[in-house]
């Protein structure tokens, strides 16, 4: 049954008004229109306007199809006065679709600004709940980036512990199985021939009969060639008039860094003068040019000051010792360490290329020199002098190579013979540590320089000191070199010097270096003078 449309819609308009108890005005509606009456309607389960409105004809009130059906399912009588009551008998009410009435709520002003003071209230919790989760997130992307930076760090470090394992690797694979240097002990004491004081040598490789007969070899083909050449001067040598008119044309203060100034040591290529090796305070060794003026190669590895470099006569190879305790074999092409030699359990002091160019020589604060072959990186043999028990600070091979000298940190400097590992001779006269010795191409004699603040001479057949030159007080004697002829001896320290051999007379004095002179060389028959010092300058010299 419904009301609201058919022919008998008036007597059921009619009987709804009955049923409500309200008739609209005359003239307000037609008959049988309920747009005036539904607004004013709630249903009586819940209190709300009905979307589907019925009428009970039991009870004669307005429901809710869906909640009456339910209920009537359930109970299967009114809910309003409990009689039996089934769908079939409840009439729809078709009316268009409402219009809810607003919520008395908001019927009034102060009702409405409370309803935005609410919102607004609401806002607010939600924008400080949003600021507390961005915070939060802040704090999550900082230790995020926090981690990742330590993690960076700790890969660093990783990376460059593995180099240094693999390096150590390489060096140890060839030295498997030989003896160390604190098993020195336990070797047979051999008897020095000419001082006759007792040495320990450690064999960690041998001297074997191969190399000992490649090095005899080599110093007979030197020493012929010395013959052939005898006291005849190159002609192209610079003569001394000459020398004396040099004066600085040139410096270079861009090869080291700044930050930890100072250049310690230096070195020419043999073959080719025009490349000049140096090695700096700031761990890193250096290939110049002088001819383009321009950086070769920067070569870094060391974990310490570079002490000592060498540039190889024939391969572009260089060498290089610190106080880390390692020799360092580095292409220059490459631009990498090729080769590192631990033949040290302490500071490298002294470092020097055997002419074969196949071994080096070096010195240590362990107290031992070292011989090793470069291409290995095996150490041949290792020698200390019980008896003296003191630091080594430098070492040089004589130009033949059988023999060769090192000072010492109680200012003794000893010849000892390569062959048999001994001390052959001993030239004490020196006040403090011996800071560099230097053989004459000639093979006769030998410069020292100590903290005495002066330079001896000494004959190598007669076995004697037969020259002091004495300096200024307090002259730091660094560097000592002959030139290829033997004809003139440079002397660096506080400034830098140059002398005529024989009659040991100054030629040249320059003092343009503002920090101390580290390293002094001389360019193919003395065309220039080249310095390094601790005012992180490289320096040349000519006419």
């Amino acid at each position: 049954m419904s009301i609201g449309g058919g022919s008998g819609e008036p007597e059921a308009v009619e009987w709804l008004y009955q049923v409500v108890g309200w008739r609209p005005p005359l003239g307000l509606c037609r008959a049988g229109d309920l747009c005036g009456l539904y607004p004013a309607l709630f249903q009586d389960v819940s209190n709300e306007v009905p979307e589907l409105p019925c009428v009970s004809p039991v009870s004669n009130q307005v429901f809710e199809r869906r909640l009456i059906e339910k209920y009537i399912a359930e109970n299967g009588t009114d809910p309003m006065n409990g009689q039996p009551l089934s769908e079939e008998q409840l009439i729809d009410i078709k009316v268009s679709h409402p219009i809810r009435p607003k919520a008395p709520s908001s019927t009034s002003i102060p009702a409405i600004l409370k309803a935005l003071q609410d919102e607004w209230d609401a806002v607010m919790l939600h924008s400080f709940t949003l600021r507390q989760q961005l915070q939060t997130t802040r704090q999550e992307l900082s230790h995020a980036l926090y981690q990742h930076d330590a993690a960076c760090r700790v890969i660093a470090r990783l990376t460059k512990e593995v180099t240094a394992a693999r390096e150590a690797l390489a060096t140890l694979k060839p030295q498997a199985g030989l003896v160390v240097a604190q098993a020195v002990a336990s070797q047979p004491h051999v008897t020095a021939g000419g001082a006759g004081e007792p040495m320990e040598v450690s064999e960690q490789v041998g001297m074997i009969p191969e190399i000992i007969q490649k090095l005899q070899d080599k110093a007979t083909v030197l020493t012929t060639e010395r013959k052939k050449r005898g006291k005849t001067v190159p002609e192209e040598l610079v003569r001394t008039e000459d020398l004396s008119k040099y004066r600085q044309v040139a410096t270079h203060a861009g090869l080291h860094s700044a930050s930890v100034p100072g250049i310690l040591s230096l070195d020419l290529c043999p073959s080719d003068t025009n490349k000049v090796l140096t090695g700096g305070a700031d761990r890193n060794v250096v290939v110049f040019d002088k001819k383009e003026e321009q950086i070769i190669a920067t070569l870094k590895g060391h974990t310490k000051k570079v002490t000592s470099v060498i540039y190889h006569p024939s391969q572009s190879v260089v060498f290089s010792a610190s106080p880390d305790s390692t020799i360092r074999v580095w292409s220059v092409t490459g631009g990498n360490c090729v080769q590192v030699v631990r033949a040290h359990e302490a500071s490298v002091t002294g470092l020097s290329l055997h002419a074969t160019g196949d071994y080096l020589l070096s010195s240590s604060e362990d107290q031992y020199w070292a011989f090793s072959d470069i291409q290995t990186g095996r150490v041949l043999t290792k020698v200390t002098d019980e008896a003296a028990g003191c630091a080594l600070t430098c070492a040089q091979f004589h130009p033949d190579g059988l023999i060769f000298g090192t000072g010492t940190a109680d200012s003794q400097i000893k010849i000892w013979d390569l062959k048999e590992r001994t001390n052959v001779a001993n030239f004490p006269g020196h006040i403090g540590p011996v800071t560099s010795i230097a053989f004459s191409e000639n093979g006769y004699y030998l410069a020292t320089g100590a903290q005495d603040s002066s330079v001896k001479l000494w004959d190598l057949r007669k076995l004697k000191n037969f020259k002091t030159i004495t300096l200024d007080n307090n002259y730091e004697v660094k560097s000592l070199v002959f030139d290829q002829s033997g004809t003139y001896l440079a002397v660096g320290g506080t400034d830098i010097r140059v002398y005529i051999c024989k009659q040991w007379s100054e030629v040249l004095n320059f003092t343009e270096h503002t920090g101390v002179v580290t390293g002094v060389a001389f360019g193919e028959h003395a065309q220039f003078l080249t310095s390094t010092g601790m005012d992180r300058s490289l320096k040349f010299y000519s006419l």
